[in-house]
């Protein structure tokens, strides 16, 4: 629901800030007041297109505000999901328009795309105007009006469950086809891949192993010579360590003797000596084994470069190759067994399009089933409407379209398979014709109204505008209009700007616009009116400039039955659920 709406620099707005209730509000005052500018500072700040031209002389920039209380409805629920809006209970949406042209969107604060804003207020607000005609007047608007009517939302949900299980067996099998497609000519270049590394047939760790080797190899003669030189210094004849290391081991045992505290490290000495031996001794095997090896120290060089060749060519080290090897011997696995899969998957598709196509018909079946009671109910309230003479035609068509995807030749969607359009025959003898071709303002506007009313509480939409509803009527089809609003206004919150009496009588708040020169410039005002003040301001529609006793007399009994409601309601939402029921 709309709680507040604060407009600044807009057009002849200064500052203006009106507040709204449930049920139906009514805006009244002279022509050129501003009330319809009212209309468009809303449209602006649901999305709709900017005019640098809007911004009032002498500033820099229009703002408009409008505050939204939020009700607990799964599909609004959903869409503030997707749109990442976190607070529930109330939505603050802004706009601001600069002269440059600028245009700022925000949600909650945040700034927001236009997109953005124009689907989050799809959501809470219809307006009909002069200006915008929104949803209803909308062919895609009018299938979903069908199946709101007709209480479709258990065969929506069981045909969309189908479509999307439809959809990702769609998906997968396009996905096998086309790597099957693909699959001789990828599979030959897996296995040349494959091939090419079995080849070499390289092992981990083998790169550091053949690098240590071949190192090695290329220094055979001097580390023979080195080791069987160290062995010799170290274990040798004469002056070599480990005869030298006896020698003071002996000294030092002597030493002992004479005193305890040396016998530690006689023993260090000992196994010093010892450790020299044995390293002498390795040094020996080490040395006496170790010979030039010009042929294998080729094949080790050559092994080498081919390692990493490979790994070059696949732009990894050994380890990545090995690790790519494996992933496309398991592809190459893969493709070999799908067309087994591709068969299977066929076959599962098949069955879900069977199912979706069942789900459809039974659909479409029903819509048409529904539609001509929808015709009668829209025209009913049309004829109450003061056109009597006008019809609707609820046209239910197989949805154009080809492909895999149809059903008995019309295009399948998750909606199903027709295309519904409300078209109206606004005088007998005419060829109905598309909502949107309605040529005047005041009809359509008339016609959404009556649509509106057979859908009293069906719905996401919280608040209907409507802004010319009354062009062209007065008297007793202007009280039945008021007397629709209110009833409209039983389910949702209605804004209706009006110039007739019988209409505002029925407004549940009043709220009147006035526009004043002050200080030069000229400025909108708003107010709500209650009480006398309101007896007045419909008086002053009754009569003109000139009130009279008799003018306020009738204001008093317009608004007397404007108190007493919309009893013509329940009778209408019994003929709908009748409807439903046949």
């Amino acid at each position: 629901m709309l709680s507040l709406l604060r407009v600044r620099q807009l057009a002849i707005i200064d500052e203006l800030e009106i507040e709204l209730s449930p049920g139906l509000n009514v805006i009244t005052g002279e022509t050129g007041a501003g009330k319809s500018i009212l209309v468009q500072a809303l449209s602006l700040v649901l999305g709709g297109r900017a005019r640098v031209g809007l911004v009032r002389s002498g500033a820099e920039a229009a703002e408009v505000e409008a505050l939204f209380q939020l009700p607990d409805h799964p599909g609004l629920d959903a869409l503030l999901t997707e749109e990442g809006v976190e607070d529930r209970g109330e939505l603050l949406l802004r706009r601001v328009v600069s002269t440059s042209g600028r245009t700022r969107a925000y949600v909650n604060g945040r700034l927001a795309t236009l997109s953005q804003l124009g689907r989050i207020a799809g959501a809470l607000v219809d307006i009909t105007s002069q200006h915008a005609h929104h949803s209803l007047a909308d062919v895609r608007a009018h299938l979903e009006a069908l199946d709101a009517w007709a209480g479709l939302g258990s065969h929506r949900d069981a045909l969309r469950d189908r479509w999307q299980r439809l959809s990702e067996l769609q998906t997968e099998r396009d996905q096998l086809r086309r790597a099957l497609s693909d699959r001789a000519e990828r599979a030959a270049f897996l296995r040349f891949q494959i091939g090419e590394i079995d080849a070499v047939a390289p092992e981990s760790g083998e790169e550091d192993h053949l690098t240590e080797e071949l190192a090695r190899l290329s220094h055979a003669v001097q580390l023979s010579q080195g080791a069987l030189e160290l062995e010799r210094e170290l274990a040798g004849a004469g002056e070599a360590v480990a005869g030298r290391l006896g020698r003071a081991g002996w000294r030092l045992s002597e030493l002992a003797g004479m005193d305890a505290s040396l016998r530690d490290l006689v023993q260090t000495l000992e196994s010093a000596t010892v450790e020299v031996e044995e390293v002498a001794r390795e040094l020996g095997r080490y040395g006496n084994g170790l010979r030039a090896d010009p042929t294998r120290l080729r094949a080790a060089d050559e092994r080498l470069r081919a390692l990493r060749d490979l790994s070059r060519r696949y732009a990894g080290t050994l380890d990545h190759v090995i690790e790519r090897r494996a992933a496309m011997a398991t592809e190459l696995e893969q493709l070999d067994g799908a067309e087994h899969s591709l068969d299977q998957l066929e076959a599962r598709w098949a069955a879900a399009l069977d199912e979706a196509r069942v789900s459809a018909r039974g659909l479409s079946a029903a819509r048409k089933a529904k539609a001509a009671s929808l015709s009668a109910t829209v025209s009913a309230e049309l004829a109450d409407l003061g056109m009597g003479g006008a019809t609707v035609r609820v046209e239910v068509e197989p949805l154009a379209g080809g492909g895999e995807l149809t059903v008995d030749g019309a295009q399948l969607t998750e909606r199903g398979m027709d295309r519904v359009e409300l078209l109206i025959s606004a005088n007998p003898g005419e060829e109905p014709r598309p909502l949107r071709e309605v040529a005047s303002g005041g009809e359509l506007s008339r016609a959404l109204l009556a649509l509106k009313r057979a859908l009293a509480g069906i719905g996401e939409v919280q608040t209907y505008v409507f802004d010319e509803v009354d062009t062209g009527t007065g008297g007793a089809v202007a009280e039945t209009i008021g007397r629709k609003l209110a009833g409209v206004g039983a389910h949702h919150q209605v804004l209706c700007i009006t110039h007739l009496p019988q209409i505002a009588a029925f407004g549940e708040r009043h709220l009147h616009v006035s526009k004043r020169v002050e200080g030069g410039r000229t400025r909108s005002h708003a107010e709500p009116l209650t009480g006398q003040h309101r007896i007045e301001e419909i008086a002053r529609m009754i009569g003109g400039t000139e009130l009279t006793d008799t003018a306020r007399a009738a204001a008093e009994e317009m608004l007397a039955v404007g108190a007493r409601g919309e009893p013509a309601l329940g009778a209408l939402a019994s003929g709908r659920d009748e409807a439903l029921h046949r």
